[in-house]
């Protein structure tokens, strides 16, 4: 219960985003409109747009490209499937606003009767001292039994031979009508929403109308079941049996509360009822629902299915999270403590779903926190188990500032020198690989967002709370890392190497490894790994800039992993003709390989596997060979 308790506050702490539409901008060049719903309205898909005058006659009528419209609703229609013909209020399927449905449509009893249900239901809406001008006006239009009628005159719907509405399109001399595109089925399937046309005057759309909101609220307070004891407020109010869908997407169908189950052992064997295992409120639940909803749309980072968020209480700011957000990285510029950096360590400005983002996506650029004790900061991930059930993966409330110093430790122990291709740029950096990035390091090049999201769920609590890297990403990252041949582009074996040393990094943090290069450091596989380095840039240097082909270092890398000291007989073979080829210039390799070997204990100098240690002494090896200036036969860049 505590998430829904979080998303009550929100929802309460947010009043004044209610019912203001919003829009969030995709990479793609596309937007999409969100909105915070009042409570009791939800959204639909609507394919037809009906303008009425105030008599309630018949204005005007065109097709919509598929826009997203808030619509009043009951308990029962948000909760509709099947055969389940139970309408909405105002704006409804064709099914329910047409009164001469079954003049054009061959349609079984329930379907005819889904009009008479509707009608009856809006003019109690109409009569109550709830009502409103626009709304009487459609009310009044719908009564005449005319929409498909009016809609078919005005060319919006097309009827066959015998002046049923067409299942598909059949006409072969003219352009295939625009209805027939957006609606997915059959024009019977179509939605129809209604707004008013007031001559001289600009009419606020229905579905965006804060007036008639707030009047529909009230009068279906009016109808709410009797009271009961809420388990989010704990107070005494109308409950809910049946609670909202469309979490995720407007057709997410997956709710995260349900009981239906009545036959089954979902709730019986320890109560009696649904409601003892679970009593939410109406108000409780439409507000909880709604705040998750538009907290997703809109920061929210969703990945096959599988949603990850964040949000903070009522003095964070909940900025817009782009999508290419989960793509980027941190850039500390160099190896520091988090909190070395904030210039103002006083000021600690409160923008959680940007952190929250770099800590998925590893981006986390100029952080600063607001001094705010006792705020809190909400983490939630939430999956659909099957198609009708969401479940709560992974649910923590922090502290802000201990959430800051978690986030703050992770950067710091997980920070390499990191190295991207961007626009066929080399790009290097100082910092933690994203989460995406590990998941294509230690399982791709290219995995699925199965495997992606998968790997996201399980780093979570490895920042938040402090966890261990899982030891099979690590491993994995390693062997992959082993292997370039595995990948066709070389940029795309750095970036895993550079993984790969992260989570070594992180996972012998006790060690103390650094980007910079250790001679100091003793470990059997960091001195391995530093020797295969020096017979990388060897031959590298030997074979020239003109000469692109793997170096026998790399090409023996697994090998060398898992038999370090016989594999390095054949690559110190091997290295034979490149150092008569440098001659002189191969004295300084030779020797520094000389006196790495030699501070290799002669009993650990054997083919026992090495550890991913090994990388870190070789990604730090060759980086100091690569800067070094070309003197004294050291290797320029």
């Amino acid at each position: 219960m505590s998430y829904l308790q979080a998303l009550y506050r929100t929802y309460d702490e947010n009043l004044d985003e209610v019912g203001k539409p919003q829009r969030k901008d995709f990479r793609n060049g596309q937007s999409a409109e969100y909105m915070l719903l009042p409570i009791s309205h939800t959204t639909q898909t609507a394919h037809i747009e009906v303008l009425v005058d105030l008599e309630g006659n018949f204005y005007d009528a065109y097709v919509l490209d598929k826009e997203s419209t808030v619509l009043p609703f009951t308990e029962e229609s948000g909760s509709r499937s099947g055969q389940n013909y139970v309408p909405h209020f105002l704006h409804d399927k064709l099914m329910f606003v047409a009164g001469d449905y079954k003049k054009f449509v061959e349609a079984d009893e329930k379907k005819a009767a889904a009009y008479d249900a509707y009608i009856t239901q809006l003019a109690g809406w109409c009569t109550s001292s709830y009502s409103h001008p626009y709304i009487e006006a459609i009310y009044r239009y719908v009564k005449k039994e005319t929409v498909i009628e009016d809609l078919v005159r005005a060319g919006v719907l097309h009827t066959d031979s015998q002046g049923l509405l067409m299942k598909k399109w059949t006409g072969e001399q003219s352009e295939r009508p625009k209805i027939f595109s957006v609606v997915a089925s059959e024009q019977e399937a179509a939605f129809v929403r209604f707004n008013v046309h007031i001559p001289g005057e600009i009419v606020i759309p229905i579905w965006r109308n804060q007036e008639i909101f707030s009047l529909f609220i009230n009068y279906y307070n009016t109808l709410l079941k009797e009271k009961d004891l809420c388990y989010v407020t704990g107070e005494q109010i109308p409950r809910i049996e049946r609670h909202p869908n469309k979490l995720r997407n407007s057709g997410d169908k997956a709710k995260l509360i349900s009981a239906n189950d009545a036959a089954g052992f979902t709730y019986r064997g320890r109560f009696t009822s649904s409601l003892e295992a679970a009593n939410i409120s109406y108000d409780a639940s439409q507000k909880a629902h709604n705040a998750l909803k538009w907290l997703i749309e809109k920061q929210g980072k969703t990945i096959d299915g599988r949603v990850f968020l964040v949000w903070g209480t009522a003095q964070l700011d909940i900025p817009v999270m782009s999508d290419d957000l989960f793509e980027q990285e941190i850039d500390w510029t160099k190896d520091f403590d988090l909190f070395e950096a904030v210039e103002n360590k006083d000021i600690l400005k409160t923008q959680l779903a940007k952190q929250y983002g770099a800590l998925l996506a590893g981006l986390s650029r100029n952080i600063q926190l607001e001094e705010s004790k006792g705020e809190k900061v909400y983490i939630l991930t939430i999956d659909a188990a099957t198609p009708g059930r969401l479940a709560v993966l992974y649910y923590r409330e922090y502290d802000i500032q201990l959430y800051f110093d978690q986030l703050a430790d992770w950067h710091t122990k997980a920070s390499w020198r990191q190295t991207r291709k961007k626009d066929n740029e080399w790009i290097h950096f100082y910092g933690a690989p994203s989460f995406y990035t590990i998941a294509h390091a230690a399982y791709g090049p290219r995995p699925s967002d199965k495997v992606v999201k998968g790997v996201m769920e399980r780093l979570i609590p490895c920042v938040l709370d402090d966890r261990k890297i899982p030891i099979d990403i690590v491993r994995s990252a390693i062997v992959r890392a082993s292997n370039p041949q595995f990948y066709s582009e070389s940029w795309e074996w750095e970036q895993a190497l550079t993984v790969a040393c992260s989570l070594t990094r992180k996972t012998y943090e006790q060690e103390g490894f650094t980007v910079a290069l250790d001679t100091n450091c003793k470990d059997r596989d960091y001195l391995f790994g530093r020797m295969l380095a020096v017979a990388d840039v060897l031959e590298r240097r030997a074979l020239g800039k003109e000469e692109n082909r793997a170096t026998n270092a790399l090409r023996y890398l697994s090998a060398f992993q898992a038999n370090p000291l016989r594999t390095w007989l054949t690559i110190q073979k091997n290295l034979q003709p490149y150092q008569m080829k440098l001659r002189d210039k191969a004295n300084y390799y030779t020797s520094l390989i000389d006196k790495i070997a030699s501070e290799i204990p002669i009993e650990q100098f054997n083919d026992t596997a090495l550890s991913g240690r090994y990388l870190l002494g070789y990604y730090s090896q060759r980086q100091d060979l690569y800067t070094k200036k070309d003197k004294e036969g050291e290797m320029t860049e």
